[in-house]
């Protein structure tokens, strides 16, 4: 038994089960030994995963390519600024140097008091930690984790409360008996922050996720791990050596966001939005200029981004503008 295995086994003989959303932050961002917080590097072909961001060249190149065009929309600010949420090993840092950078850790670092520029969030949403919640009896009722003496458990538990309930009848108004849906109010936090500190800009959101019309495809929820590059459904086993994502409901960060002063420009695949920041970007130079072996890799790179990455991944992009910050 892991020392965060006990950790939570401890947690839930004291206390009783406790609410997904406790297990997931603790499992993915305890202080000591949570997964993000351990020191183990957990991308790359010897952790769990790959994310576009390890793409490098390509991907901090096209990623540039699209930030210059949204500076230059805004008149080529000289206080513009690029802040990146869950920036990991800071791996987009270089794509980014000619403008201010700002790295920003889940729980280890604020967002800046006022930012104009681009707030970058590259797969940092589907991480934060989300409640889960099942479809009974025209209600719904809470998620928690219990410890059965050998392994952690789910149960269901007491009616959800208003704030959930509130959520899910907006969001998943259609959620039939048995159904399994995610609360993302951490997400819902995130966005409210962003909108409050971005005085004029952009939130570009970069993530796996899914429309309104695509929801009906999970009635069993979305939550997932990662370890050693294998995926699985049970995401109460090894809590802290393994990653847990749920996907983003991009449609909810929409609607949100637009409550928050946010107004939604687009909302594409990757690829798409790779290929359209690549148009007059010297795509083809920065592909010949290296030698021949890292012409290669750059074009697999490329490969990947927009065949692998391009059609899972989306891009969502919102704009405040002083006026409508001032709202």
């Amino acid at each position: 038994m892991t020392p965060l295995e006990e950790i939570l086994r401890d947690l839930i003989r004291r206390e009783g089960p406790i609410p997904f959303r406790r297990f997931m932050e603790l499992a993915l961002y305890h202080p000591e030994h949570g997964y993000y917080r351990r020191g183990r590097d957990p991308f790359g072909r010897a952790g769990d995963y790959f994310t576009a961001e390890q793409l490098q060249p390509v991907y901090g190149f096209l990623m540039a390519a699209g930030i210059e065009a949204l500076w230059k929309a805004l008149g080529e600010p000289a206080d513009f600024a690029v802040v990146e949420l869950g920036a990991g090993r800071a791996e987009m840092a270089p794509a980014f140097a000619r403008w201010r950078y700002v790295p920003v850790e889940f729980g280890r670092a604020s967002l800046p008091d006022s930012i104009v520029g681009v707030v970058f969030a590259n797969e940092f949403f589907d991480a934060l930690p989300v409640e889960q919640a099942v479809r009974r009896g025209g209600g719904w009722r809470l998620m928690r984790v219990d410890w059965n003496g050998a392994r952690f458990v789910w149960i269901e538990g007491e009616p959800v409360g208003s704030v959930l309930e509130a959520y899910l009848e907006r969001f998943h108004p259609s959620a039939e008996e048995g159904a399994i849906a995610e609360v993302h109010l951490e997400g819902l936090a995130w966005l409210e922050r962003v909108a409050r500190r971005l005085r004029r800009g952009f939130l570009v959101v970069v993530d796996y996720g899914y429309t309104v019309r695509e929801l009906a495809r999970y009635p069993g929820g979305t939550l997932m791990s990662y370890r050693r590059h294998r995926a699985s459904e049970d995401v109460l086993a090894e809590p802290g050596e393994r990653d847990i994502t749920a996907l983003v409901p991009f449609y909810v960060l929409e609607e949100h966001g637009a409550a928050c002063g946010l107004r939604t420009l687009r909302l594409e695949r990757l690829a798409r939005f790779l290929l359209a920041a690549a148009e007059g970007a010297g795509l083809e130079s920065f592909l010949r200029e290296a030698d021949e072996g890292e012409r290669l890799r750059r074009r697999l790179q490329l490969k990947t981004l927009l065949v692998g990455f391009g059609e899972s991944f989306r891009v969502l992009v919102q704009a405040r503008s002083e006026r409508e910050g001032a709202q």
